[in-house]
């Protein structure tokens, strides 16, 4: 043991040393300085949405003025005066006021039924199994497949429109609030149960707040999926309740072959989604998950 302790230090001191010269701060450059207005600007999610937005436009109206034919491709500044005046007539808004008034009834049907399924889901294995399996049969089913069916069913009218728009939301709702279920921590739920939390309290103060950003995605392509159901469903047979909707006014436009019309039904459904994206779920995702702490 000796030899080899002597042997390590002989091997160790012929070694050379050596010394690092620290490196002057100065040719690194600033480590911290305040931003400029500029890049205080540009750094703005607002701000750089609005870019991306005007862009688009420009691009927009430099194609369509190239392109100069407004029965295929009108420009943006066409599209606006016919939007605006449509609004300023009220076709516009009585049909968009029709469509979202069809879409709150079977989203709202749709978030309830999801929140069933999950539930009895959740209580028992054989209840997972079988949301698995319905929303393995279910989910890639086209709701619009469905729509022969419901107008035998349930006739022409916002019936057949809410039980498509039901279909489209309930399956994406439950697979996403289930998964966001299975994936709360075992230390979370061990946590809630020593503290004698059971039933419903256990769900609504463990669960559901752990797997919301599930919950919270699943809620958003469920209102994509049935704001694009609704409106492919009213190209499709329109009429509801005395009154067609968005989807109904832009075939009423094509078969005018008024393309800037079309156009302008086109744009309030973007606009529409939008305004839900940025300011309703961006409200809701900043009072909860971003509150918690639970997502950057």
């Amino acid at each position: 043991m000796t030899d080899t302790l002597r042997d390590i230090s002989a091997a160790t001191a012929g070694r050379p040393e050596f010394e690092v010269e620290p490196t002057d701060a100065v040719s690194i450059g600033d480590v911290e300085r305040p931003l400029t207005l500029a890049e205080r600007i540009f750094s703005n999610e607002t701000v750089q949405r609005l870019t991306i937005l005007v862009v688009l436009i420009a691009v927009w109206q430099i194609y369509a003025l190239w392109l100069n034919n407004s029965l295929l491709f009108p420009t943006f500044s066409e599209t606006v005066r016919t939007f605006w005046h449509d609004i300023r007539s009220g076709v516009l808004i009585n049909r968009t006021v029709t469509s979202l008034q069809t879409l709150a009834i079977g989203y709202a049907a749709g978030l309830v039924l999801a929140g069933i399924f999950t539930t009895f889901a959740v209580a028992s294995g054989i209840g997972t199994r079988i949301l698995s399996t319905l929303t393995a049969m279910f989910n890639p089913l086209p709701a619009i497949a469905l729509l022969p069916l419901a107008l035998i069913w349930f006739g022409l009218g916002t019936p057949s429109l809410v039980f498509v728009i039901i279909h489209s939301v309930l399956w994406a709702v439950s697979l996403n609030t289930l998964i966001g279920f299975r994936s709360v921590p075992e230390t979370l739920r061990m946590s809630g149960r020593n503290v004698g939390l059971t039933g419903a309290r256990y769900v609504g103060l463990i669960l559901i707040p752990a797997a919301f950003p599930s919950i919270l995605a699943g809620m958003k392509i469920g209102w994509a999926f049935g704001w694009r159901t609704l409106v492919a469903a009213e190209l499709v047979f329109g009429v509801s309740s005395r009154s067609g909707g968005i989807g109904w006014y832009i075939f009423e436009a094509r078969n005018d072959l008024d393309t800037a019309t079309v156009f302008s039904g086109l744009l309030t459904v973007i606009l529409i989604g939008l305004l839900v994206e940025s300011v309703i779920f961006r409200a809701i995702e900043a009072r909860t998950v971003n509150l918690w702490g639970m997502q950057r």
